[in-house]
């Protein structure tokens, strides 16, 4: 595993939050094992992908990755993380000794505010607190802190079109500690909209010292549809219409998420005409339901010979009332 996440993923030190989600979900398709079930290569570097993913993708733990680098996951081991005596960067004059209680008489107040923060992470962490290497253990002041839940794992998802529209499951694939792969179920709600989050509670990491596990959270991301899209919980579908259907009328068979409906297409229906279909949307589990607009879409032939030709002339000449342009403008 690479110690510079940011190379991992192919960005800077300074990326944004959305620069780095994207370049996770480019070398995520890429190298993800259902893409690649026989590259052994592929399939480690999609586990070095996810574990920068997870770092850079969390606010706490990219300020200590950047502050302490990788080694800042060791510690919140079992028995309590290992302290080899070197001070972090830029604390070369700080007075560990003073501040801890070795002869010193300090406290935790004492401290930047940046070692507070790891301290108390030091001091609630199982059996062992704050460890010197070769030393005896400082003294601990104050109360004892309180079991940590474990960290979130942030993951996103892509699900079909329909699949966001009517709810389903997806089998999603997750790398534990110790390069453990783990494919849990996902359910995915009826009518949820694309970026929204699912999150399934104890499904994150485990507590560093006896607290609960953390979360899994989930973004949703649902593939556009070839002739569907979707306003809340409306769905807007292209319906393409002869020529003699929007002038003489008629009706049309729509897919809808609830089965197939026919609509009447009325006499003169220009292309762009909307025809509302009430109830036929998205239906959520809770009972709200939007409604499905038929979007008119007039085809005509590509090549039309010379016999055809003439009757729309003679047609164009019939029914032009003014100019249909006439209106036009900026």
């Amino acid at each position: 595993m690479s110690d510079d996440y940011y190379a991992t993923l192919g960005v800077g030190r300074g990326a944004s939050a959305d620069e780095i989600q994207k370049a996770y979900r480019k070398l995520a398709k890429k190298f993800h094992p259902d893409m690649n079930p026989d590259d052994k290569a592929a399939q480690k570097k999609f586990k070095e992908v996810q574990q920068a993913y997870d770092v850079l993708s969390d606010d706490k733990k990219r300020k200590m990755y950047d502050q302490f680098g990788p080694q800042f996951e060791q510690m919140g081991g079992g028995g309590g993380p290992q302290w080899s005596g070197q001070v972090p960067p830029g604390y070369g004059g700080f007075d560990f000794g003073g501040a801890f209680g070795r002869g010193g008489g300090g406290s935790e107040e004492n401290l930047p505010p940046e070692l507070q923060d790891l301290l108390r992470q030091f001091t609630s962490g199982g059996g062992g607190g704050f460890q010197f290497e070769g030393g005896p253990q400082p003294r601990r002041r104050g109360r004892k802190a309180a079991a940590q839940p474990g960290a979130n794992i942030q993951h996103e998802i892509e699900v079909p079109f329909r699949t966001a529209a009517t709810g389903g499951e997806v089998s999603l694939r997750l790398v534990r500690p110790g390069n453990k792969n783990e494919t849990i179920t996902v359910k995915i709600p009826a009518g949820i909209e694309d970026g929204k989050t699912i999150r399934l509670r104890g499904q994150g990491e485990a507590s560093p010292n006896g607290g609960p596990a953390g979360d899994l959270l989930i973004t949703v991301r649902a593939t556009p549809h070839s002739h569907f899209r979707r306003d809340g919980l409306d769905l807007i579908v292209r319906v393409p219409v002869t020529l003699a259907e929007a002038a003489l009328g008629g009706k049309v068979d729509v897919p809808t998420p609830q089965g197939t409906i026919s609509l009447k297409v009325p006499p003169g229906t220009s292309s762009g005409a909307k025809l509302r279909a009430k109830g036929q949307g998205i239906k959520t589990s809770d009972g709200k339901v939007g409604d499905l607009y038929a979007e008119i879409e007039i085809v005509i032939p590509k090549q039309v010979d010379e016999e055809s030709g003439e009757l729309v002339r003679r047609l164009d000449a019939a029914w032009r009332q003014g100019d249909p342009r006439g209106d036009l403008e900026w």
